[in-house]
């Protein structure tokens, strides 16, 4: 995985939505009735973005909801994945034995 894989929501926020808009900060966490201290926390990386926040800015910049939360999602996924990945596999056996033979077993 590179680093290329851990792009934060924020920077998505900020490149793909915040600057082709010409929107600062300060801005739209006035537009989304919010401190601008939760949007420079997304914005570095530092806060995720909450359901309610989703919600926001998905009304604000005509979205979904379920887009931030996934971009949310997908990142706190690679970067636990890059942290503890390989401590899980080693940790964690699959149980798909287990799940084939009940399979097996219901559709008799």
């Amino acid at each position: 995985m590179s680093e290329l894989d851990l792009i934060t929501p924020g920077e998505i926020l900020l490149e793909e939505f915040m600057k082709p808009n010409d929107i600062s900060q300060a801005q739209m966490a006035k537009d989304l009735n919010i401190p601008v201290s939760r949007i420079r926390g997304v914005v570095h990386g530092r806060s995720h973005i909450t359901a309610d926040l989703a919600l926001r800015l998905a009304r604000y910049f005509g979205t979904t909801a379920e887009l931030w939360l996934s971009l949310q999602n997908e990142y706190d996924v690679r970067k636990t994945q890059r942290a503890i990945g390989k401590d899980i596999k080693r940790q964690v056996q699959p149980l798909v034995k287990h799940f084939t033979n009940n399979l097996s077993e219901s559709h008799r």
